[in-house]
């Protein structure tokens, strides 16, 4: 083998690992690519629906806990469940109608109340999501070592981080082999619960008569006790701190973007399987419960402990309950999919309005947002090990985030309906959804901040104050950059009239510049009139080159992508008419891809054996200062270019271009 072979090889063995942990290159050129990696309704509710159903195994548990002697009151608790999920579910339903785009509620808080409520919005959905993953896995931990020796049971953090992990490297995969591969889990989970609670149900019906008869009893009782105040305090206060039961219900409409077409259609329906599926079984659950007085066990889930008394006298009971609670804690790790679905794209949709770095809009060759994929996965993995594995202090953090946007997205809802009151005849019946909705959201992150603020509440807080600051100070730099770099703008208003235009195609054999740009724009036409200045009349050809970048903003469908192609196109004709009219004869070249780098440098490649007599140019904001915190925000674009390139023997000049901040 030469060396030249040799250094090829080492090459191809990093690639060749990444494509076996993650998968090969996604071909996006491929019309039907988008068809094949969408997700029909039944997978919607497998990668988006189990985040809400899975909450079952936490969220009714921790509300029954909170009644104390009170357990007469879980039968409205269970009633009270199931309707608020059917009122928040509706409520999410007209946010897919009305915003078909996805982001939910960051793109409904930006739209309907102002950019500042959205970056609030935002910021607590990126933490919620965050919490998605690490709640989710802490349960799911929790739930399997059930069944685990107590000795066992300091592994338990290991596992759960081990787990995360395991979710980072699927989801780098894509969302769809994702979710293939967790479909069978959602499936037994459906099975078993309905076994668990529909006998659970039907095997005490002759006791229905014993249980009313207690209820008022009980409930006579603490009339005369405590008074109907105390007794509604005592619900309200269960009903709030069961909060974790609606977490996952906004996942759908943050994840329209990843559906099949038609896409609301497909939306509203994985909704629908959703909600019923969440309200049947939180609020049989809640019946379970007090049916089968089910009282905690230590180091056992409360759904643990009902699993083990309805089964106790099956022939493979024990076997039954373990593979009912299995199946529960398996869902638990699918519902933190949701964690990597949803945040990267919430995180995308606030990179293309400047709020996070830019790079978090990049879609990775697999079509995935890597990115922020790795830094869900980071940040789950800390909070995680923060709160060892405690699923109580977590669920509470968690309940926070979700509420904060539940409440601002139903605000926001309640003002565009009554903002269209005189275009929609139907506004008086949406706006009572959402105003309802908004009083529950409202009144249970009120009581859950004021009842965990101590155990919890006040992380999230700080967390999410913490994200919403950082993105001011994102956004506030893009702009003093924005303003610097339109500057260069001035070009634009000094365009030569059209004088003797060149149309010879450029000459191979002739001196070549060779312009790498974004845009038509005032960046671009510095760069092209400082060629000329900095090398008159050396260059007698000049093709400009544009990289049709493929991110999450414009992903979202074939049709996106020709449209992303075609404005690409005609950026670049404006460049080869102006060179024209300045007497050079010019040509453009554009490629899509979703790596610009490796795109890039592929197309220039192939310019330059066309035009061998070649000089490869292209721009580079410069600060006077420069810090981390640029190179954070900025890519390094033209610098992985240069470097590429001129590793294969291509001249390639960076030009600076001066940000005034």
């Amino acid at each position: 083998m030469t060396p030249e072979n040799d250094e090829q090889e080492k090459e191809r063995i990093p690639s060749r690992i990444r494509h076996a942990v993650i998968g090969a290159k996604r071909n996006i050129a491929d019309p039907s690519l988008f068809h094949k990696i969408a997700l029909i309704p039944i997978l919607a509710w497998i990668g988006l629906g189990a985040d809400g159903l899975s909450s079952s195994s936490y969220g009714p548990a921790e509300a029954f806990m909170a009644l104390g002697s009170h357990l007469y009151l879980a039968l409205f608790l269970a009633f009270a469940t199931a309707l608020t999920v059917f009122i928040i579910s509706y409520a999410y339903s007209r946010i897919i109608e009305h915003f078909p785009s996805g982001g939910g509620g960051y793109i409904v808080a930006t739209h309907t109340i102002g950019e500042e409520a959205g970056v609030v919005s935002g910021s607590a959905l990126l933490v919620d999501y965050m919490l998605t993953i690490t709640v989710s896995i802490a349960a799911c931990a929790e739930a399997l070592f059930s069944f685990v020796p107590p000795e066992f049971q300091r592994f338990k953090l290991v596992f759960a981080v081990f787990l995360v992990l395991l979710l980072i490297i699927l989801n780098l995969r894509g969302v769809k082999e994702s979710v293939m591969v967790l479909a069978p889990i959602f499936l037994v989970f459906i099975a078993t619960h309905a076994l668990l609670l529909g006998y659970g149900i039907i095997a005490h019906i002759s006791g229905f008569g014993a249980v009313s008869s207690g209820i008022q009893a009980n409930l006579a009782t603490d009339l005369s006790a405590i008074g109907l105040i105390g007794i509604l305090a005592i619900f309200f206060r269960s009903y709030s701190l069961g909060a974790g039961t609606y977490t996952g219900i906004e996942a759908v409409a943050n994840g329209l973007q990843i559906m099949r077409e038609p896409r609301v259609q497909t939306g509203k329906r994985t909704m629908a399987y959703m909600a019923s599926s969440l309200a049947i079984v939180a609020g049989s659950l809640f019946f379970c419960y007090l049916l089968w007085h089910v009282v905690p066990v230590p180091g056992k889930t409360l759904n643990a402990v009902l699993a083990d008394l309805v089964f106790s006298g099956w022939s493979f009971g024990g076997l039954l309950a373990f593979i009912t609670i299995f199946s529960e804690g398996a869902l638990l790790m699918v519902a933190a999919q949701t964690g990597f679905i949803d945040g990267p794209r919430v995180m995308a949709n606030m990179a293309i309005d400047s709020w996070f770095p830019r790079r978090f809009a990049s879609l990775s060759e697999r079509l995935t947002m890597q990115d922020g994929i790795l830094l869900m996965g980071s940040a789950a993995l800390v909070l995680l090990v923060y709160a060892r594995g405690a699923v109580t202090v977590l669920v509470v953090m968690y309940a926070i985030n979700v509420f904060i946007t539940f409440s601002l997205s139903e605000f926001g809802m309640s003002r565009f309906f009554f903002t269209r009151r005189r275009e929609d005849p139907l506004w008086k019946r949406h706006i009572s959804i959402h105003l309802t909705g908004l009083i529950l959201c409202s009144t249970i992150l009120s009581i859950t901040i004021f009842e965990k603020f101590t155990e919890g509440g006040w992380l999230t807080l700080l967390i999410t104050a913490c994200v919403i600051g950082i993105c001011f100070l994102i956004r506030r730099h893009y702009r003093e950059v924005t303003v610097g770099i339109h500057k260069l703008d001035y070009h634009l208003n000094n365009v030569p009239s059209a004088g003797t235009v060149n149309m010879d195609p450029p000459d191979p054999r002739k001196m070549t510049a060779v312009q790498l740009v974004t845009g038509f724009n005032g960046f671009g036409l510095h760069t092209f009139y400082s060629i000329i200045k900095s090398f008159p009349n050396l260059y007698e050809n000049f093709i400009f080159v544009s990289v049709a970048v493929v991110d999450s903003g414009s992903f979202k469908g074939a049709g996106e992508v020709k449209a992303l192609e075609e404005s690409v196109q005609a950026g670049l004709q404006k460049y080869v008419d102006l060179a024209r009219t300045l007497g050079f004869a010019a040509d453009c070249r554009t490629a899509t891809g979703t790596d610009v780098v490796e795109t890039a440098v592929t197309l220039c490649q192939s310019i330059a054996k066309e035009f061998p007599n070649s000089t490869f140019y292209t721009g580079q904001v410069v600060f006077r200062h420069e810090s981390p915190f640029h190179k954070v925000l900025h890519n390094e674009t033209a610098f992985a270019i240069q470097r590429n390139l001129q590793f294969s023997g291509i001249t390639t000049v960076i030009l600076p271009v001066q940000a005034e901040e």
